[in-house]
């Protein structure tokens, strides 16, 4: 193979490889394609304690387009497992305010609250009575089988350590 060939592919290769500097992200640079000063928003307050010896922490921040978000969290839940709340909070272009705040815990997962997010629609119709029947005979058969299961690993425990006495 003719290596002025080989030294000619690399040459292209890294020519099309070579960064593209003409995009413009939105609000990052202006027409002519420098970055302006105008285009970057100020944190006003950003008041960090950083997890301490039982792991709790907290951020609250602040920036100059009034954005807040503040969060906590401690590890509260089962094995350590972090356990967390907070909020953020800002005004739409329209004038508009949003603020969501949550919590996330073992017993219930994510839990967003915001007059923002949507709502399901009510159940279009009675569930019957069958389905509801159904349901119900299905638990009693699961509490059941839990029972037998329960039954089933007492007996088999006692038979096991039975040569113990």
């Amino acid at each position: 193979m003719n290596w002025s060939f080989i030294i000619f592919a690399c040459l292209v290769a890294s020519a099309a490889c070579r960064p593209q500097y003409d995009y413009n992200a939105p609000g990052l640079r202006s027409d002519s394609g420098s970055r302006r000063s105008e285009d970057f928003i100020p944190i006003l307050r950003s008041d960090i304690e950083f997890p301490d010896s039982e792991g709790r922490y907290r951020v609250d921040t602040e920036t100059g387009d009034a954005i807040f978000r503040s969060e906590s969290g401690a590890p509260t839940g089962p094995d350590g497992a972090i356990e967390k709340s907070g909020s953020v909070r800002f005004t739409f272009p329209t004038g508009e305010e949003f603020e969501l705040t949550y919590v996330a815990d073992a017993a219930g997962g994510y839990q967003p609250q915001s007059s923002w997010l949507p709502v399901a629609p009510a159940f279009p119709h009675e569930i019957p009575q069958f389905v509801l029947d159904q349901i119900a005979k299905a638990a009693e058969e699961d509490a059941a089988a839990a029972r037998a299961n329960a039954q089933q690993s007492t007996r088999s425990e006692g038979q096991r350590f039975s040569g113990y006495n």
